[in-house]
């Protein structure tokens, strides 16, 4: 039997995917006016640490952790501090939606990196569904360059530096999920997040003074995308965190994974970002198959 969705969670999951997809394109804003990945980041990742932290505060919930978690939540908090800008740093490069695709593989190596620590077997759905993902995903990024009209080599120079990032960015996350679900899933998942979230502006900052990786926008659209990046995010992860769990719904959905189709409209719309007809069919390919992951996990 699979749980059902009351139609305020199904709205509110989807409104939460909507905004995430738009928290790209406005870090595309940004990005194209000089703000640095490291900046957008922080920006991000503070406000938003902030809120629930606040929160936390006024819940009286103890801040602390125990255990096995004292030792791998820093581990956790690193790789999604990787992830996060892994992930800028391809949306700064590709088109948003094809970042955000290529981003999407995380399941496939969530289901790597449980079998190769944890000796878990993935479960046959799951290795039917590799080869549709990557078969989507090969017709999303034009892997051959015929959409382009570039050619294989030319296209991959375009594009190959994007892909990376976006690729490690699935494979860190995947990474800290697995980690999080054998090792740290009694903490608290309120206190996962801020500690996570406060791990990632953290690690940033450091990264940011040491490398001088700092920049903020040079004109006032730069400045839009930046808050816009900053409220949509912070917005999202606060609605994830404070009204998901009252709606009896997790955060990681199957309805969050249409954030890339989202995004593919909101590009097209505000950046004038448009992919080919066989890209669009891929990308199609990728979600679906991704969401029908996401639906098989909610089985009980």
């Amino acid at each position: 039997m699979t749980t059902s969705l009351s139609r305020t969670a199904f709205l509110t999951l989807l409104l939460i995917a909507v905004m995430m997809g738009a928290n790209h394109v406005s870090a595309r804003f940004a990005f194209n006016d000089g703000v640095s990945v490291t900046t957008a980041v922080i920006f991000r990742s503070g406000v938003t640490a902030l809120i629930i932290l606040l929160l936390l505060i006024s819940q009286r919930v103890p801040l602390r952790l125990q255990g096995r978690a004292r030792v791998f939540m820093p581990i956790v908090g690193t790789l999604v501090a990787i992830q996060s800008y892994c992930l800028y740093s391809a949306v700064a490069r590709l088109p948003v939606a094809l970042a955000l695709l290529a981003f999407n593989t995380y399941p496939l190596w969530a289901a790597f990196w449980a079998r190769v620590i944890y000796r878990h077997q993935a479960e046959k759905f799951v290795l039917r569904a590799m080869p549709v993902i990557l078969f989507g995903l090969a017709l999303a990024l034009d892997v051959l360059g015929a959409a382009s009209g570039l050619g294989a080599s030319a296209h991959w120079q375009q594009i190959g530096t994007g892909v990376a990032f976006a690729i490690t960015a699935a494979a860190t996350f995947a990474l800290a999920m697995v980690l999080t679900q054998h090792e740290a899933l009694a903490v608290d998942g309120r206190i996962r997040t801020a500690f996570t979230l406060s791990m990632v502006l953290l690690l940033t900052a450091l990264f940011a003074v040491s490398t001088g990786d700092w920049s903020l926008p040079k004109t006032a659209t730069g400045w839009w995308g930046l808050a816009g990046l900053t409220v949509l995010y912070g917005t999202a992860f606060t609605l994830m965190f404070s009204l998901l769990p009252r709606l009896g719904v997790v955060g990681n959905s199957a309805i969050m994974n249409v954030e890339p189709v989202c995004a593919l409209g909101l590009a097209w719309l505000l950046l004038g970002q448009s992919i080919a007809p066989v890209q669009v069919l891929g990308a199609l390919i990728v979600v679906t198959t991704v969401m029908a992951l996401g639906l098989r996990k909610q089985a009980v």
